[in-house]
């Protein structure tokens, strides 16, 4: 696993398109409708784009109609949460727990069992099937 801490701003700059370091490491959003994966419904995984860690099997993405890739569960231990009140409001941010990369934000609308509305940045996961 990768010490988060140990991953220095130049490293990622290095690692990462300018849009991927935007999002993933300043907690920045890609326009709605925009990214690759939003539409896309293979069988696989979606791994975080950052470190490569496994953060959502393709049974859980459904179609929220949303603008973003939306799943219904993660990889169990695979995300961190964290309270956002950025743009005044409150959401709950979610991150990579692996090496602390923003991935997007999780809501409470989700027409599955779960109720839940992981909304992601496709330019925060790579898919691999």
């Amino acid at each position: 696993m990768t010490d988060k801490n140990k991953i220095t701003d130049q490293d990622w700059k290095e690692k990462l398109s300018e849009k991927e370091y935007h999002v993933l490491r300043e907690k920045g959003t890609e326009p709605p409708h925009s990214g690759k994966y939003n539409a896309h419904f293979e069988d696989g995984k979606y791994h975080c784009n950052g470190c490569g860690e496994l953060l959502f099997d393709s049974e859980s993405k459904f179609e929220s109609n949303c603008g973003w890739p939306s799943f219904d569960s993660s990889v169990e231990g695979a995300i961190e949460y964290k309270k956002d009140t950025t743009f005044g409001m409150t959401r709950i941010e979610i991150l990579c727990s692996n090496c602390g990369g923003h991935i997007g934000h999780i809501f409470d609308d989700g027409p599955t069992e779960t109720g839940k509305r992981y909304c992601v940045n496709s330019l925060s996961i790579n898919f691999e099937n």
